[in-house]
């Protein structure tokens, strides 16, 4: 436990180093309890911020729905309902298939990059390679 503020300007120098043990002790005490304090809070706070990006992304998925009927009944007063309907469709599988493939572009470059343990075994490769030569 932590001993209150005293005066220690009568305090003897053996006396003073007698005590660094329990100061820094204390020290490293009040500081794992502000590091767990901080990482609770952080922690809550993380937690009610996704649940708040939960909520966003629950009303977006219900709001393209009615977005989609809305261009649907718009483009039915020039079109036929069925027409509006299909282009509003098509519309739909043009975005789909662009996106599938900016996805798909993306994840070749990802399979084509070289990740550091690949790294790591093909320099302890030439190195062992190297050693062996030199034999």
């Amino acid at each position: 436990m932590a001993r209150g503020f005293r005066d220690r300007a009568d305090d003897s120098l053996l006396t003073l180093l007698g005590d660094l043990p329990e100061l820094v002790r204390n020290l490293i005490t009040a500081e794992i309890n502000a590091a767990k304090a901080w990482v609770s809070r952080t922690a809550k706070d993380a937690g009610i911020g996704s649940a708040w990006f939960v909520i966003a992304l629950f009303l977006l998925f219900w709001a393209i729905p009615v977005l989609l009927t809305f261009a649907i009944i718009g483009l039915s007063s020039w079109w036929p309902a069925w027409v509006a309907a299909l282009a509003v469709f098509g519309f739909l599988l043009v975005a789909i298939v662009i996106f599938a493939l900016l996805g798909v572009l993306r994840f070749r470059k990802v399979i084509k990059r070289e990740n550091p343990g690949k790294a790591v075994a093909t320099d302890v490769r030439l190195v062992k390679e190297a050693g062996n030569d030199e034999l």
